[in-house]
């Protein structure tokens, strides 16, 4: 059993909870911008004294309306400065936050909202509240109930006056280290939901530490834009760690002016999911394709990979700096203006980003610092850091974090960001430990340095029937870097050979089939069947073929005419797959590929 642990670069302070953090900043740096909000064309600018204020000030209205230490609030918001302000109030209270993701059905809803007995919900928008009055029968617990889009955050603020500065502090005062600081439940791909049970702990110690091994990254100066959703612990792991670093945060939860946002609010790091360093890649290729200079592009892009993995073997030959100067000023540099022109760096994570990625990524001159991690790790166990790099690999361990791969390849994690277990499921909890070490359920394996790399999610193995062992992210990955595909599902457990279903990217399609002589008008249903995207199709399935055996390649593929989206209740918050759930409801489709005659290698299938 291989193990790297890193020990804890700040001294633990088991009395400390999350609120400390902010108190901290405040002490140091209270004129600083912590946030800013939307204002016209630009943003205006929050000081860390007036964020403070303004949580003090929620944080004193929740304990005028009833609110205790231990109680539990339900909070459903899309990412805005809010969710944050929302967030510290509820520590300073003494209380706990659930978040709910926008996109959980009503019954979802109600059972985070049951199993967690929380006595309160906040609610955005008036969508959100209907989605909560449909169950609200079934919560007898919840007596009070805001809506942010009514203005209730300053009814909340409103109501506290008459709170004393004592008794707020009091409740603020109230959790240690050990207490319970949030429930978040899983995206329950499996199952009901379970409630990760996260300390304050896991959130102060983290962050100090965390705080140190990505101190250039968060130097003074450094600002980010958050637009991924703050309700699930990536993003909002990364928003207290602002808090405690003292970084200026902006929120765009509208991916449609994520460009115009970057371009204003130019931060220095960004947050993403391989999927969205996949879109800004395939957009501007398709988009110099509709401007004629296509192949200067892809000219641009395989010089840019070039030229980094020469920086790897530690020597950049003459003729290959020069080219790649030249398309450094055509091409690569506007992408850089159009992300804002002052991104170096970007925190990757869900799942793996690719070699490819990877390296252009770091020639446009943005270090894309790929880790992992999990909801029970309290986001990231490992990452790489701008000091310890490894394209390829998901870095080495935190300081304070233990990672060590199991006889069966499992990794497992121990530390200060592992998890106090699951809400009132001890028989999950006991099933999800080794003694301290947390079972991630996710395959890796180490280099001699200690970066990880993940190699398959354990459950999602599959076995064909002649007893092939196929990871099936080995093929996804590739297959989905393709500008046309949206989403590919490899499948063939205990099948005679491995097939996928594959969906085309709606946004990408009428540009793409422009670019290629054909309509844009076609819908996805039309282009599913379409010669010239099935042609690209497997051309993209031939490529990722080509890196595995023959037992290993999809033999069949099919392209389905629906689009797999988080509302279809196919894919997580986080943009991953729930392959379970497309398996159940694409099952009729996976049958038809086997019941179908024999096919060659990689041949599509119109069913």
């Amino acid at each position: 059993m291989e193990e790297f642990s890193v020990p804890a670069v700040v001294k633990a302070d088991p009395d400390a909870n999350a609120t400390d953090l902010l108190l901290a900043r405040a002490a140091a740096t209270p004129d600083a911008p912590l946030f800013a909000v939307p204002d016209g064309d630009g943003w205006s600018e929050i000081t860390v004294a007036e964020f403070l204020h303004r949580v003090r000030a929620t944080a004193k209205g929740l304990i005028a309306n009833g609110i205790k230490p231990g109680d539990k609030i339900g909070f459903m918001c899309k990412t805005r400065y809010e969710w944050t302000v929302v967030d510290f109030a509820t520590w300073f209270a003494g209380a706990i936050l659930v978040p709910i993701y926008e996109t959980s059905a009503p019954s979802q809803v109600q059972w985070n909202l049951s199993d967690s007995g929380a006595v309160a919900v906040i609610l955005e928008t008036a969508d959100h509240f209907a989605k909560f009055d449909e169950v609200h029968p079934d919560l007898p617990l919840i007596n009070q109930v805001w809506q942010i889009d009514l203005g209730d955050l300053d009814k909340i603020v409103a109501s506290g006056s008459a709170v004393s500065d004592e008794a707020l502090e009091a409740a603020r005062s109230s959790a240690s280290g050990s207490d319970l600081a949030t429930l978040i439940y899983t995206s329950g791909t499996t199952g009901r939901p379970k409630g990760c049970m996260l300390t304050h702990s896991n959130f102060v110690e983290l962050s100090r530490n965390a705080g140190v091994a990505m101190k250039e990254m968060l130097e003074p100066g450094a600002s980010t834009l958050l637009f991924i959703t703050t309700a699930h612990i990536f993003a909002r792991f990364i928003s207290v760690l602002c808090v405690h670093a003292g970084v200026k945060v902006g929120h765009q939860s509208d991916t449609k002016k994520l460009l115009t946002s970057l371009g204003s609010f130019r931060p220095t790091f960004l947050l993403a999911v391989p999927r969205v360093f996949e879109k800004v890649y395939n957009s501007s290729e398709q988009k110099a394709e509709t401007g004629g200079k296509g192949s200067i592009f892809r000219k641009a892009a395989a010089t840019a990979i070039e030229h980094s993995v020469a920086l790897d073997e530690g020597k950049v030959p003459l003729g290959l700096r020069l080219r790649f100067a030249l398309f450094d000023r055509l091409v690569l540099s506007k992408i850089r203006q159009a992300m804002g022109g002052r991104v170096q760096y970007a925190v990757s994570g869900s799942a793996p980003l690719g070699h490819r990625l990877g390296h252009f990524y770091r020639s446009l001159g943005i270090k894309i610092l790929e880790g992992y991690g999990l909801t029970e790790t309290t986001a990231p166990a490992t990452v790489n850091l701008v000091s310890k790099f490894k394209i390829g690999t998901v870095g080495p361990a935190l300081p304070g974090v233990g990672v060590r791969i199991a006889d069966d390849g499992e990794i497992q994690v121990s530390g200060i960001n592992v998890f106090a277990g699951y809400w009132n499921n001890e028989e999950a909890t006991r099933e999800a430990m080794d003694g301290v070490w947390f079972k991630t359920g996710d395959m890796g394996a180490f280099d001699s340095d200690g970066f990880l790399a993940i190699t398959g999610r354990k459950k999602e193995i599959i076995v064909t029937a002649a007893g092939k062992n196929v990871a099936p992210a080995v093929l996804e990955d590739p297959i989905r870097a393709n500008p046309l595909v949206g989403q590919v599902i490899v499948v063939g457990d205990q099948k005679p050979f491995i097939s996928a279903l594959i969906t085309l990217d709606p946004e990408m399609l009428p540009v793409w089939l422009g670019n290629n002589g054909q309509s844009p008008r076609l819908t996805l249903a039309e282009a599913a069947q379409n010669p010239a995207v099935l042609a690209e199709i497997q051309r993209a399935v031939d490529d990722a073929n080509s890196s595995v055996s023959r037992a290993e390649s999809i033999r069949k593929f099919v392209v389905l005419s629906d689009d797999l989206t988080e509302d279809s209740g196919h894919l997580t918050p986080k943009l991953t797959i729930k392959r379970n759930v497309i398996l159940k409801d694409f099952a009729d489709d996976v049958e038809r590929i086997y019941q179908a005659a024999p096919a060659t290698e990689g041949q599509s299938l119109i069913l």
